[in-house]
């Protein structure tokens, strides 16, 4: 019984922060062909407070729910279309992100987890860009300028937010039960 309650919490955990990443994919600024939102921080949360399957899991959850129609991307849009569109790639690299904080955060130490996170970014702005710029047509100059260079310090302060408030959260209320 103990390990179906322990189970029973993962899945909660895993949808509740697929939940926040969704309603924080529709706080947005339209800045330009890739929208600035805080879909980012709900994968940076997702790694804090999740250990690597399931928060891998939440994103994929995320994206599921999107596919399906229900309007969880950026400006309440949902469908395949989305995720097959120029900004599918980065929707993507949230499972990166998710992955690579929650795998980094199981050493212990806050300087692998922030690497970690910045390897995650790294490796999500890679997957969007190519996507984008495969679905675009636009060069790499082009690309990075519109959808890399005007994010790399919110996304780094996103990734900040979600440590600070991740380590508290893990301290004061999961007290390491996430591990």
């Amino acid at each position: 019984m103990q390990a179906s309650r322990l189970k029973d919490r993962d899945y909660v955990r895993a949808a509740l922060l697929a939940a926040l990443t969704a309603v924080l994919a529709q706080l947005q600024l339209p800045i330009g062909p890739v929208p600035f939102n805080l879909a980012v921080l709900g994968a940076f949360s997702a790694g804090m407070l999740l250990r690597p399957a399931w928060a891998v899991c939440s994103m994929c959850v995320y994206m599921a729910l999107g596919v399906i129609g229900i309007p969880v991307f950026a400006g309440f849009l949902g469908g395949p279309a989305v995720l097959v569109g120029k900004t599918g790639g980065y929707v993507l690299g949230y499972v990166c992100i998710a992955w690579c904080t929650a795998m980094a955060r199981r050493f212990g130490r806050w300087w692998l987890t922030a690497a970690g996170m910045v390897l995650g970014l790294v490796l999500c702005y890679a997957l969007g860009t190519v996507w984008f710029m495969g679905v675009t047509g636009t060069s790499l100059g082009q690309s990075l300028a519109f959808c890399v260079w005007p994010f790399v310090l919110p996304d780094a302060c996103k990734g900040a937010c979600a440590f600070a408030v991740g380590a508290a959260v893990e301290r004061r209320v999961l007290k390491g039960a996430v591990r």
